[in-house]
């Protein structure tokens, strides 16, 4: 089996985070983000992953080819020279992913749920046409392009209907598909293409797309407020599915659950941990830290009394003592917050050191 995944360019979104490393490589739960979707697609047998990429590739090519033997997957990077949007890069991986008749699949690199893989191929080999794609439900469609069926059917794909105004439906594009190899031959070489808005619409027009629906949560993760709410998300599926991942809540310091602590990391006294909380590698928590819903990148440290909520710590860097740090805050790579600071919301780039509180939303430079 087969798969492509659109890793893109320069992750602006998650800034200041991907001015250090590229997108797929933030660890995401402790471990680069996109190693979650190459572990789910080989745990289904797939053998040969590709990703599309047009930004940093020799850096991400070196973190991976590390997995390839522990995985059983040959990792293909496929290097856009100009960005090809969300089916060019498909045309251009065509020697992998055509090299036999069998089904692929694609996804977007920056989602996070149940992939559900083994589910969806079954599906897409019951149904006998040319695509699928997995949808999820949303309660507010209208701010998103939503799937209409066909009448009477309640997988075969009828219309795409972007933003509606009135209700049509609730399923909206949850960023995986599974392909016949034909449909490689509606895209053209080297012209950027979007899957969805050119070549879904072909497909859906022979009446050869369906949709298939996602049980369990769904996140796109790619900007911080997202990445936050994703691992959320995530920690409380792992707390049901693998809890023995997770810090026992009968530990001191757990407070309220969903902790995931790497085992080098070192936690001080009285700290209160949680919830939805995750420490990475060798990071060092000093007496009576508070933390909530944030996660600490490896190599960060945090003195005593500090207070964390809803903040992402950049690798390697320092939350000095009695500092308050919250409201989506993020702090970049070698990121210094001096002694009883406090940060709402801010986006610090790397290598800065804050020594005034901010008080509002903003970069700082």
């Amino acid at each position: 089996m087969k798969a492509l995944i659109l890793v893109g360019g320069f992750g602006t979104r998650l800034r200041p985070l991907t001015l250090t490393m590229p997108k797929p490589l933030v660890e995401f739960a402790n471990k680069p983000m996109i190693l979650h979707q190459i572990e789910a697609l080989a745990a289904v047998g797939v053998t040969d992953v590709v990703l599309a990429v047009n930004y940093r590739p020799e850096i991400m090519e070196r973190v991976l080819k590390e997995y390839e033997a522990s995985l059983g997957v040959k990792i293909h990077f496929s290097l856009e020279n100009e960005p090809l949007g969300t089916a060019g890069p498909l045309k251009l991986a065509e020697e992998i992913l055509a090299k036999d008749d069998s089904p692929f699949f694609v996804l977007n690199s920056d989602i996070t749920c149940d992939f559900p893989f083994k589910a969806l191929a079954e599906f897409h080999k019951s149904h006998g046409n040319e695509g699928t794609i997995v949808v999820t439900k949303v309660e507010e469609p209208s701010k998103y392009g939503v799937i209409v069926h066909k009448p009477n059917h309640p997988t075969r794909i009828d219309r795409f209907v972007e933003k509606p105004i009135e209700f049509v439906g609730n399923r909206i594009n949850a960023g995986m598909y599974m392909l016949n190899t034909s449909v490689l031959q509606r895209i053209e070489k080297n012209r950027p293409t979007s899957i969805e808005q050119e070549t879904f619409p072909a497909i859906v027009r022979d009446g050869q797309l369906h949709s298939f629906d996602l049980e369990g949560f769904w996140m796109d993760v790619g900007q911080p407020k997202d990445f936050l709410t994703g691992t959320c998300l995530y920690l409380s599926s792992l707390a049901k599915k693998q809890p023995h991942l997770l810090v026992s809540p009968s530990e001191s310091y757990v407070h309220g659950g969903n902790v995931m602590i790497d085992e080098s990391a070192k936690i001080g006294k009285n700290c209160r941990i949680g919830p939805n909380v995750v420490i990475g590698k060798n990071v060092v928590i000093g007496d009576g830290v508070r933390l909530q819903r944030c996660t600490l990148l490896p190599g960060s440290r945090v003195k005593d009394h500090a207070w964390i909520k809803s903040t992402i710590v950049g690798w390697n860097s320092v939350v000095g003592k009695w500092a308050r740090l919250e409201n989506v805050t993020v702090l970049g790579d070698d990121v210094s917050i001096g002694d009883e600071i406090y940060v709402n919301g801010g986006s610090v780039l790397p290598h800065k050191s804050i020594k005034a509180n901010v008080d509002y939303p903003s970069i700082i430079m």
